[in-house]
This record gives C-alpha cells, sequence and structure tokens, in this order.
C-alpha cells in the first residue's frame, strides 16, 4: 500500500499541468480497487491530507515564511526564501510555489469526490464493523471538501485569480482551464465550508477511533473566515466595500459562538492539546528544526551550514513594556515613556509573548545563558560564524529538551499551528471595526466590541488592555496584535500583502549591536540588510511553466 501511494504522488507531481488523473499503468491496482474497502478509502483520504503545506519554504534547512517579510532574516543569503527581498524573484525564478503542491491535493480531492459516490462496501454487511465504517464513511465527503476548499484559499493568497477545477480533468482540459477570478474562488470556498460545518463534528474524541489532526466543524468555519478575511482587506478590497467586512466579522463571530474553545495562556505551539487550537500539522519526531535554529553552541557541532531564522530588531519592536507602552531601539539606545520600565534591562518586563517568540540577550536556555553581546558565546560577527545576523535567536516552535549531546540525544515532535481561536477574535476585531467604523460600536448582531474582542487576547498574554477609540487608532493597534500573538506562525507575511503595507516595511530590516563595559550593556540599533520591495509583490507570479503549458492562465499577474 505504501508503495502505491508513492507512486500517486509521484505520478501526479511529476505532470507538466497538475490537473491529470491517477495513471492506473502505474500500478498493479485500479482506481476502482482502492475504492473496495473501508481501510483502502481511509487511506486515500489520509493521502489528501498529505498535501497540507507545511509553515516553511522548500529549504532543506527550513526557512520561514517570515524570513521573506521584516520579522526575520535568514542565515544563508543565498537561499531561496532571499528571493521574495532581494529582487531575484520572477516567474521563471520562483520560491514557495506551491502551485504544484495544492493542484495535486485539489486533483487528490476531486478524484476521492467523484468515487466515493459509488462506493458500496455491502458484501461486509455482516461484519461487526461495518456499521461503524458507515458512521465513519459519512463524515469523509466533508472532510475532502474543507481540505479542498482550503487548498484553493492557499493559491488564491498567493496568486489572486486561479483556475479552480472542481471535476477530474483530461490533460487536454487540463491545458485549456481558464482563470476564475478571486472573488468566485472565495465566494465557493465559503459556500463549501457553511455546508460542510454542518455535517462535520466538534471533535473526534470518541470517534473514528479517536483520530487526531482531522478536519473538524471549527476548521471548516476558519478556512471560511479566513477567506473572507482576505477578501475583506485592502488588497482585495481596495474601495473598501464595508459588506465585506460584515461577513469577516459573521464568519469569526460563528467561531466564538460554538463556545468549545477557549484562549490558553500556556505556550500553544507544539501543543495540539491547547483548547485554543483549532487545527494544527503534526510531524513526526525529528532534530532538523532545532538543529537549524538553536544557538549554534548547543548543536555538538551538528550544525555546519550558514542558515537559521533570525528575528528582526524590527518585530522586537512591536513588543510594547509590561505596562503597554511603546518602546524602541535607536541608534542612540532604547526609548519608552514606561515609568517603571528599565531600559537597562530591555528585554525583561516586556510583552509575555516576546519570550516565546524570541531568544535574546540574557535569556535562559537550555541552563545556561544567551550572549549575544559582541564577544559573548552566541555573538556572531559574520554571517559564516554560523551565528545571528541580528541579535536574537528564534524561540517559537523550538523544543528546548532536543539535545545533540552524543550518546544523549532527545528528538521531539512539532506540532505546526494552522488555525487558533485568538485569529477568530483578532479577525473579528480588525472586520467589526472597518465595518462599524469605531472599536467600540455593536448592534444587534455584534454584541461584543472590536475593542472588547482585541482585549480578551490582551488580557490572556498578560497586557493590559488597549484604550484606542478611532477607528485609526484601533487599526494600527490590531496590526500589532497580529504581529506579536502570531510571530512566527505565517501571519507577517501574508498580513503585509492583505494590508497592502509593504512599501512602507519591508525596504528595510535592522538588529541590535550590544557592547558591554563591565556590568554594563549598551545597545545600538545597526542595519542589517536593505531590501526590495514593489506592489507587485503582493500576489505571487503564476509559473511560467505553467503559462507555457496552459496559455489561457494569461495573463500574468500585474508587474510580473
Amino acid at each position: 500500500m505504501k508503495k502505491i501511494f508513492s507512486i500517486l504522488c509521484v505520478a501526479v507531481l511529476a505532470a507538466g499541468c497538475n490537473f491529470l488523473d491517477f495513471d492506473e499503468s502505474s500500478s498493479d491496482y485500479s482506481r476502482e480497487d482502492m475504492y473496495l474497502t473501508y481501510s483502502n478509502i481511509q487511506k486515500m483520504l489520509t493521502n489528501i491530507y498529505g498535501y497540507m503545506p507545511n509553515k516553511d519554504i522548500a529549504d532543506v534547512s527550513s526557512a520561514l515564511r517570515d524570513c521573506g517579510s521584516d520579522d526575520a532574516e535568514y542565515g544563508d543569503p543565498d537561499a531561496s526564501v532571499q528571493r521574495f527581498t532581494n529582487g531575484n524573484w520572477s516567474a521563471l525564478n520562483t520560491v514557495d510555489d506551491k502551485w504544484s503542491t495544492m493542484y495535486s491535493g485539489i486533483r487528490s480531492a476531486n478524484e476521492f469526490l467523484e468515487s466515493i459516490e459509488t462506493v458500496d462496501l455491502s458484501m461486509y454487511k455482516y461484519d461487526n464493523k461495518y456499521q461503524r465504517w458507515l458512521e465513519h464513511l459519512a463524515y469523509y465527503p466533508y472532510q475532502a471538501r474543507v481540505l479542498r476548499a482550503y487548498f484553493l484559499f492557499e493559491l488564491a493568497r498567493r496568486y489572486g485569480d486561479i483556475p479552480m477545477p472542481l471535476t477530474m480533468l483530461t490533460a487536454e482540459e487540463a491545458n485549456e482551464i481558464e482563470k476564475t477570478s478571486f472573488d468566485e474562488v472565495i465566494n465557493f470556498i465559503v459556500s463549501e465550508c457553511t455546508e460542510s460545518a454542518a455535517h462535520l463534528p466538534d471533535t473526534y474524541v470518541g470517534l473514528l477511533d479517536d483520530e487526531i489532526g482531522r478536519v473538524t466543524r471549527g476548521f471548516a468555519l476558519a478556512v471560511k473566515t479566513k477567506a473572507l478575511l482576505y477578501a475583506a482587506s485592502p488588497l482585495h478590497n481596495p474601495s473598501g466595500d464595508k459588506s465585506k467586512w460584515q461577513k469577516a466579522a459573521a464568519a469569526a463571530k460563528e467561531i466564538m459562538d460554538l463556545g468549545i474553545y477557549t484562549l490558553d495562556p500556556a505556550e500553544k505551539a507544539n501543543n495540539y492539546m491547547s483548547k485554543e487550537v483549532i487545527f494544527a500539522i503534526l510531524r513526526s519526531e525529528s532534530q532538523s528544526f532545532e538543529k537549524y535554529n538553536f544557538p549554534v553552541r548547543f548543536t555538538e557541532g551538528q550544525r555546519t551550514s550558514i542558515s537559521g531564522n533570525y528575528p528582526t530588531q524590527n518585530l522586537v519592536d512591536a513588543f510594547q513594556t509590561l505596562g503597554g507602552y511603546d518602546i524602541t531601539l535607536t541608534s542612540s539606545g532604547w526609548q519608552t515613556s514606561d515609568p517603571a520600565f528599565d531600559i537597562t534591562k530591555p528585554y525583561e518586563g516586556r510583552d509575555p509573548r516576546f519570550a516565546r517568540a524570541i531568544l535574546a540577550n540574557g535569556m535562559s536556555f537550555k541552563g545556561s545563558t544567551i550572549e549575544t553581546f559582541v564577544g559573548g558565546k552566541d555573538y556572531s560577527a559574520t554571517r559564516n560564524d554560523l551565528g545571528s545576523p541580528t541579535g536574537y535567536y528564534l524561540r517559537r516552535y523550538i523544543q528546548e529538551s532536543t539535545s545533540f549531546t552524543p550518546e544523549n540525544t532527545v528528538t521531539n515532535k512539532h506540532q505546526w499551528i494552522v488555525y487558533r481561536y485568538a485569529e477568530a477574535l483578532l479577525t473579528y476585531a480588525e472586520a467589526l471595526n472597518e465595518y462599524l467604523g469605531n472599536p467600540t460600536g455593536t448592534d444587534g448582531t455584534f454584541t461584543v466590541s472590536a475593542l472588547a474582542a482585541l482585549n480578551q487576547v490582551r488580557a490572556n498574554a498578560g497586557m493590559p488592555a488597549v484604550n484606542a477609540s478611532s477607528q485609526s487608532d484601533f487599526r494600527e493597534a490590531v496590526r500589532r496584535e497580529w504581529r506579536v500573538e502570531f510571530a512566527f506562525e505565517d501571519h507577517r507575511f501574508w498580513d503585509v500583502r492583505r494590508w497592502d503595507i509593504g512599501q512602507s516595511t519591508q525596504g528595510q530590516i535592522d538588529g541590535v549591536e550590544i557592547t558591554r563595559s563591565g556590568g554594563t550593556y549598551n545597545y545600538k540599533r545597526m542595519t542589517v540588510e536593505t531590501r526590495t520591495w514593489s506592489a507587485r509583490q503582493n500576489l505571487y507570479p503564476i509559473p511560467q511553466s505553467e503559462l507555457f503549458c496552459n496559455p489561457n492562465l494569461n495573463p500574468q499577474n500585474t508587474g510580473w
């Protein structure tokens, strides 16, 4: 069976255009054979889940997409993720190109949905598991439909207008299919998720052998909410149509009204059991993420490449003091209006979410103290030293117990968060502020104000309430909240685009230079990199290979 599914995946991924039917000549099993038993049907559905995208770029050293934003820098200057920022990105030189993978997932979902319509397991009706199988199978089409909708969303937020095949296509049909408008794709996603949500359970605990990681009602509503948020955002809603914001707020409210998710004050990364996590991708045990992101001295010589994801000073400045005041590093030191803040200890007394996302000088890690000051154990004069070019190290998703000590190595599983409850609250807050025009407004439908929803998230993090009274001030506050709450959870890269703010945020990234004199540290802002940005980067270029294959995919996205 493993061989069969390997063949299925390879056959699709190797195709020049990605809507081809399963080539039965490559296997001893026919398509019909795969739907003759419950076990095989289950494997066919699981195969669709296999196309869920990881959080990282397809680099051997796991470059996070955040390195294509102002939140992070990647250690290797030649890594593909650098094309987002150095001007070398093009339709011929693509990066993070999920076109093939997502359409392979859509093809698999279409094949599954067509095939399961004719499934007949009545020959097993005397098996004591027969009735249970039927109960399980009732959920399967809806899981596949939500997964297909999610794949379409991933494509739409990258490319805008996209082909939307909803049936199995022949090679000829694949080479002639035309694009569907972004708004039509969003409408289809919303329709699919709304209908599927009504047929899916809140949890699979007690169902389907207590399987975890399956599509639930909550995730169906999450995909719907995310799609509507992007449709309402400035990039796709330049006229500021308030009805789009209203729909996004209403969708987020559906999740809130379920009453099954709650904010969790504990760390959610690598914790799929958290009551806040709505959907997460579970990965097997490994050391690779830590190998490339631990400060190098903790890798016991295992790390030899100049890779790693390094937070920027730009991101650090987004984290307020514990008192709710802004704090910024300038060329002459730290600046804040917080009378209680000790600027000689700038990484203490900060928003608690800072320490969950970033490792900074003086922090404790693996029984030691991080030293990024000049001459410190974790300082790097150049990238070739395998240290941080920004003066900071990544903390989010790091499993601290991972060990590279010979004869005592430790590996850990990683669970990448796709959607959690805080996202529903911030979507509601952002959308309602834009719809009603002020952060404190409510009406007969939206009885919780945007300000109240935002402050739920802040209170959960141990931060004081925001007091923004105008629409514009609240817009700034909620955008900050998106950034700090979801640092390194694959949001900033996309938020910059949907808000269309790249021109003012993506031109330069900074770091910190720390010198020590006696027991005193001196902090100075330094420029790490000047980057390239243009409006065309709000959307990805359609791969030129696809345009050659199917001219109906023209015109290319603007500017490419």
